[in-house]
């Protein structure tokens, strides 16, 4: 891989170095600040930081539809490769593997490799991968092309919005990382029923490469818009393992896998709760699903400055929500109206978790922000795979479709202690520090 980004126009400035202001190596973590291993560009105002961002949130919006789109095509996918329902269910299973390996993987390969140069071999990576899709001729190559194309996704995330906080004043950070990740909750409301139903028109083969175009305009966009971001002087591979020889980032992982992992508990049943347990007909369930997309999107609004706020406290109240929102739920899903209401809620509270739950890992590994930030979106599809591996099991021991709404409100709440615990944590690192 050449490390050095191509025509990168003489014209960019290069990023001054942090000042004292901006450099806190020793900041607690949890406090909505920028941390000090990050190399800071030239920040951008007006029509420059809007397209900036919205190239950086292109991306996101094609990895959320490439994750989120083949649940809707699996009937066609089945019958195009000759396999049952349950084995198109690895495709799912194989992509959440790719992030989790690749995440940490990529971010450490990379650490000595400019951000944005990074970012756009990532955007390479995911738009060859999904093309690739389109071309698998049997069940097992699609296999290997949905591992691939898993592989840049948390890095992406965790890069891009590194890159989006360099261009913002410091005090908004958690916008910056909110912005990133708006483009997979758009996704879910816009991308995953437009390409759910041009797979479903012309051959479910046609997301991949809707998606593969979508990856083509990120790199183009990314190229034009986005300045020149060098790596840290410092920065090596061993760099940003360091991080993961900190308990701080081990509890905030822990703390994003079981508080997620209840979340996911409800919402990898929600189509049989929504048909068995609410009485809906299944061609009402994509109207649902798209109001919880739009719960992500307005969450998503309020996450960022909430995280720019406090990053410790805004977990501990999403995670309350969540716990509360998914009791509701077990009690009231058989009821058609508190039922749609309390999806669009929890998708909201979901979305409100995911930047500070990034911006706790970047703080408590403030020499390895990058494997940091990508580790958030490990945690997250561990917490895909917990949250369905034990809601399966509660409904295969009989205990119905509404018993993963109070198993996932145990897990949160059990995240939401692990939430308390940093926040002790906190306290005291910032108290022994003064």
């Amino acid at each position: 891989m050449n490390t050095s980004e191509p025509a990168t126009p003489a014209s960019e400035p290069s990023a001054p170095e942090p000042s004292a202001s901006e450099s806190s190596a020793d900041a607690p973590a949890g406090r909505a600040h920028p941390a000090p291993a990050v190399v800071r560009s030239t920040r951008l105002q007006g029509k420059a930081l809007l397209l900036a961002v919205l190239a950086l949130a292109l991306g996101g919006f094609g990895i959320g539809t490439t994750e989120f789109s083949i649940m809707g095509l699996l009937q066609e996918g089945a019958a195009d490769l000759g396999v049952s329902n349950p084995d198109m269910g690895y495709l799912i299973s194989t992509y959440a593997l790719g992030v989790v390996v690749g995440a940490p993987l990529l971010t450490a390969l990379g650490a000595r490799i400019p951000h944005k140069t990074m970012v756009l071999w990532l955007t390479v990576l995911f738009t060859a991968a999904n093309f690739s899709s389109v071309l698998a001729p049997t069940y097992e190559w699609m296999l290997v092309t949905r591992f691939l194309s898993g592989l840049p996704h948390g890095a992406y995330f965790g890069l891009a919005a590194i890159l989006a906080g360099t261009l913002v004043p410091a005090g908004m950070r958690g916008r910056a990382i909110a912005w990133v990740i708006m483009g997979l909750n758009v996704a879910n409301v816009a991308g995953v029923p437009v390409v759910t139903w041009l797979g479903q028109q012309f051959g479910w083969r046609w997301m991949f490469a809707a998606v593969a175009l979508t990856g083509a305009l990120t790199w183009v966009g990314i190229k034009v818009f986005v300045p020149f971001s060098p790596a840290h002087a410092e920065a090596s591979i061993r760099r940003e393992l360091t991080a993961l020889r900190r308990g701080q980032v081990w509890l905030a992982m822990a703390t994003g896998i079981v508080g997620f992992g209840g979340f996911f508990a409800v919402y990898s049943f929600i189509s049989p709760i929504l048909t068995d347990v609410t009485g809906l007909p299944i061609t009402a369930v994509p109207l649902v699903l798209a109001v919880y997309g739009l719960g992500m999107v307005i969450g998503g609004m309020f996450g960022g400055r909430l995280a720019d706020v406090s990053v410790v406290g805004t977990i501990v109240g999403a995670l309350a929500g969540i716990t509360v929102l998914q009791v509701a739920f077990g009690f009231l899903s058989p009821f058609a109206v508190p039922a749609v209401a309390l999806v669009f809620l929890l998708g909201g509270a979901g979305s409100v978790l995911v930047p500070s739950l990034q911006a706790l890992l970047m703080d408590s590994a403030p020499k390895a922000q990058s494997l940091a930030a990508s580790l958030n979106h490990s945690a997250l599809n561990i917490a895909n795979a917990l949250g369905a591996a034990l809601g399966a099991a509660v409904i295969s021991a009989g205990l119905g479709y509404q018993a993963p709404a109070f198993l996932g409100a145990g897990l949160a709440a059990l995240g939401l202690v692990l939430a308390l615990i940093t926040g002790a944590r906190t306290r005291r690192r910032a108290a022994g520090q003064g």
